[in-house]
This record gives C-alpha cells, structure tokens and sequence, in this order.
C-alpha cells in the first residue's frame, strides 16, 4: 500500500510516499529509508525500491528532496548536500512516529547520488542500524573528476567561474540562474558522455522513465555547495553499523563505490551485479531483481527483531 505523506526537514515540508506491505506482520516492522539519485524524484527509481522492498515486508519511505519534486524550497533544482544529508535524518524521524515502525530497526538505502548522502547521514545518525548504497557516488567527486574520475581539471574551475558569476547575477536582480543537465538529443549526449551519459538521457529524457517533476536543470549556485562537500569523509564511523554497496560490474562509476568501500570499516560488503552499468540499475529487472533480493536479505539479517 502506497500512502501520500509530508513531514518538516530544516524547516521545509518534504512529500514522499510511505509503502507499507499488504499483510499484517504481528508487530511494528522494520523500516528503509530510500534516497533518489540526482535530478530524480520519488516516483522514479527510489519509489520503484521502495515498493520492491515493501512486497518484501518492510515498511519504506520514498521522498522527493527539498528543493525538489513536491517538496517544497526555492529556488527550485538547488542541489545542497549538506540539506541533502538532513531530509536523510528527517525521513529517519519520520519513520519513528509510525505506528507500525520498529524504530529500532531503521535502515537507509541511497541510490546514485543518496548513495553518497546516506553515507554522510548514516555516520552521524545511529537511529540508522543499516546502510546499503546502489550505484553510489560522491556527487563532488562527480563534479571535480567526471564520472569516470578522469575530467580534466579546468572543467570545474570554469564551472565554478560560471557559479560565481550567477551569484552576481541573482545579486543585481537577473533571477535566479540555472543550467541544462542534458544534452537535446540522444546523439549530442553520447557524444558528449559515451555510454554513460547516453544511458542517462535515456532514462530521464525518453519515455523509458521521465516524469514532469523530475529536474534537468541544478541552480548554479549548486556547484560551489557540491564541490565543497565529501560524502566519503566520514564513513569510518559507519562501523560496527554493517553496510552494503552494490555496484554494476560496466559502471564507470564504480570506483568512487570502492573508494567508499576501502575507506570504510568492517562490517562491510561490496557486492557486483554482472554485466549493469550505473543506470542499468535505476530500473531494468535484471539487474534490479537480483539488487532488491541482496538488499532484502541484508536488511532483514541486520535489522532483526529484539529476542
């Protein structure tokens, strides 16, 4: 069962949907927080999780992030990681006033970019007892490196000379300043991005999964807020918490995963999904089945009923 819900984070009202599982369970249930991807919004790939892992009988909490979606905050398509991190917390707080949540048995799930996020929130926030990441990256890593970590190093200093000059901008009264995420057409991004990028304006800008609510533009004032901020910090203090990142063995994002991985600390799992890329992970069943079947066995070994 799908149910429209709102709840406060920072000082705004987030929207999101709370999937609770068609059979009773004899008690409060474990719970999953699940974080959408970049330009992404609830309906899309974190509401399809969502509701895999209800059928799985835990009660889960997609939401859109502020700025985002139908969540309130101006200006729209601002990217802000650290309000990123806190609407992770404020989904967790939400889920501790359900009544039919366990709040002791809260787990988060991010994908893409919220792979990053839960990471962050998760190493400060011990109300989550289990963290999982599906094709995650730090989306400042992203920025400064490209998706295959191999960007030359003036494309973020030009993109941060454009960020100062729209701060300038907005100061003298021109409105707020935004930029295109995607290319026009599917030619121009996989020119401009190779499989990768191809793959992302198939799945955001085709019929494949677009949705009217889903951004293709960030605020320039985005950049500076991404660039400073590193999802991967703190992730030792994750531990003795357990964590999961599962990763398409084709992504060429994989390594920022396995830089999270390695900086980590026990316990911890890197589990490879063979033959998925980044975005063949966001929604095609072969890959997504055998991702929802590890993440529901890592859930529920490590959000277990008190004995």
């Amino acid at each position: 069962m799908k149910t429209d819900v709102t709840f406060p984070s920072a000082g705004l009202k987030l929207a999101g949907h709370l999937y609770t599982p068609d059979s009773g369970s004899g008690g409060p249930r474990p719970a999953v927080v699940v974080g959408h991807p970049g330009s992404d919004v609830k309906e899309q790939t974190a509401g399809l999780y969502a509701r895999r892992l209800a059928e799985q009988g835990f009660v889960t909490l997609a939401f859109d992030a502020a700025y985002q979606g139908e969540s309130e905050g101006a200006p729209r398509g601002l990217e802000d990681p650290a309000h990123r991190v806190e609407d992770i917390k404020a989904a967790v707080s939400f889920l501790t006033t359900c009544d039919d949540v366990d709040p002791d048995r809260i787990g988060a799930l991010g994908i893409c970019a919220s792979g990053g996020y839960v990471l962050s929130a998760t190493a400060t926030d011990h109300r989550i007892r289990a963290v999982a990441a599906v094709s995650a990256v730090d989306i400042a890593r992203q920025f400064h490196l490209g998706a295959d970590g191999a960007q030359d190093p003036t494309v973020i200093q030009g993109m941060l000379d454009a960020a100062a000059a729209a701060r300038t901008a907005e100061a003298r009264g021109d409105g707020v300043q935004t930029f295109q995420l995607f290319p026009d057409t599917a030619e121009q991004a996989r020119a401009l991005g190779g499989r990768h990028g191809f793959e992302g304006f198939e799945y955001y800008c085709t019929d494949r999964a677009q949705h009217p609510r889903s951004a293709k533009f960030l605020t320039w004032s985005s950049v500076d807020r991404l660039v400073s901020f590193d999802a991967f910090r703190f992730v030792d203090l994750i531990a003795p918490r357990p964590l999961l990142m599962i990763v398409g063995s084709q992504a060429v994002t994989s390594w920022m995963a396995v830089e999270a991985f390695q900086n980590s600390r026990s316990p911890k799992e890197l589990h490879w999904i063979d033959g998925a890329s980044h975005v063949d992970l966001y929604d095609k069943e072969q890959y997504v089945g055998p991702a929802v079947s590890k993440l529901s066995g890592f859930f529920g070994a490590h959000l277990p009923k008190a004995k």
